[in-house]
């Protein structure tokens, strides 16, 4: 009976502890990467990108702006801390698949459940023993990669390869509609998701915000909250006349997945609202108002994923360590300098970090300055949003 146990056992388990690696990663230039299944057993089509965060695994998982990609966490130790309800950053998953090298059992005081379990419950597959090093210096090299992560057993490689070649990828795609919320409504009208997170309360609602929602993050809305600002949430295709019919305040143009160019509807939105309401975009919402004052954007090799980029806010000078989740950039050739100013820069590759319109009230980040996972140094941006609303300036 020993021996039976034994050799059942070793179909589970290699002599290293490792299992058996049955899943595997199907890249469209033909490279197999073998693993195992970490989450659900469904297979799944997707962009492999690489994040270079060493934490924040929850917060990337319930990011809407990873929606269609697969992410590889080069810190190679996953899954330590497990899953809590209060670190969630919107009401469930959204990566199309996980990819890692190590996982954890969760060792943890506030881990409620395994990350095994959530990304089974939430339907998210996932690969972990890979070897996600070479995987990471393999995107760098030749870019990012459209990608087949097969778990089931039901697709051989051959078909993978074809399968991650014939997926059509997020370029032109409009991913914000898929993510948005369905109607427009008021963010946390009780304070009990703010309250439930342990932040202090701040400052009193005194101004009306709305604020897009292409794929926005609760901890954004924390911080607009404490700001002092009532948000009510608007879907992503909301047009110029119902918010402004709204009489906000000023208008925030969140976060989000894929491509900006296919999100037209977004940049005509904001273009009617230049002049009218005092804006802030970030990330997704950066390139929109890039796009609505003329400029252009363009893919990035292997953009930019990870909570320690350096930018420089080229006013004061200063350096920032930001957050951030984005294939795309705005082209600084193309901008109007005679209408908007550059005012951060990646000090990694030169792109594009921020904008500021030289005539009208509107500024955009490209980082993320929630800290959900990352520093909190560009925090000050959301009281500069407060100071352009009261102000007129920022």
């Amino acid at each position: 009976m020993a021996k039976q146990k034994n050799k059942t056992a070793s179909k589970r388990w290699n002599w290293a502890g490792q299992r058996e690696k049955t899943a595997f990663l199907a890249l469209q230039d033909g490279t197999i990467l073998r693993g195992y299944s970490a989450g659900a057993m469904v297979d799944s089509v997707g962009e492999v990108v690489f994040n270079t965060g060493m934490s924040g695994y929850q917060e990337i998982l319930s990011d809407p702006s990873y929606s269609g990609q697969f992410v590889t966490m080069t810190y190679p130790e996953i899954g330590n801390s497990g899953i809590n309800p209060e670190d969630m950053e919107a009401g469930r998953l959204y990566d199309s698949g996980f990819i890692i090298h190590n996982l954890n059992e969760p060792s943890n005081w506030r881990s409620r459940e395994s990350l095994t379990e959530s990304l089974k419950r939430h339907g998210i597959p996932a690969i972990a023993g890979v070897d996600t090093r070479a995987l990471t210096i393999k995107l760098r090299e030749q870019g990012t990669m459209k990608g087949f992560l097969s778990v089931t057993g039901k697709v051989d490689t051959a078909e993978g390869i074809r399968k991650a070649r014939e997926w059509g990828g997020l370029d032109g795609q409009d991913y914000a509609s898929k993510v948005t919320c369905k109607k427009a409504h008021r963010w946390d009208p009780d304070g009990s998701l703010t309250n439930s997170w342990g932040m202090q309360e701040g400052l009193p609602l005194d101004l009306k915000v709305v604020a897009y929602d292409f794929g926005i993050k609760w901890n954004i809305l924390r911080r607009l909250r404490q700001s002092g600002m009532d948000v009510t949430l608007v879907p992503a295709t909301t047009t110029a006349k119902a918010v402004l019919a709204m009489k906000p305040d000023g208008v925030f143009l969140s976060n989000g997945p894929a491509d900006p160019m296919g999100v037209k509807y977004a940049i005509d939105a904001a273009r009617q609202l230049l002049g009218k309401v005092p804006i802030m975009g970030i990330c997704l919402g950066h390139q929109i108002l890039g796009l609505a004052t003329g400029a252009k954007t363009y893919r990035l090799k292997f953009g930019h994923h990870g909570c320690n980029h350096p930018v420089k806010d080229l006013k004061t000078g200063k350096v920032e360590i930001t957050s951030q989740n984005h294939n795309f950039a705005v082209d600084t050739d193309t901008i109007d300098r005679a209408k908007v100013e550059v005012t951060h820069m990646n000090l990694n590759d030169n792109t594009v970090e921020g904008l500021r319109h030289r005539k009208e009230p509107m500024f955009c980040v490209q980082y993320h300055p929630e800290a959900a996972p990352g520093p909190h140094d560009p925090q000050y941006l959301f009281k500069r949003f407060r100071d352009l609303i009261v102000n007129g300036k920022d």
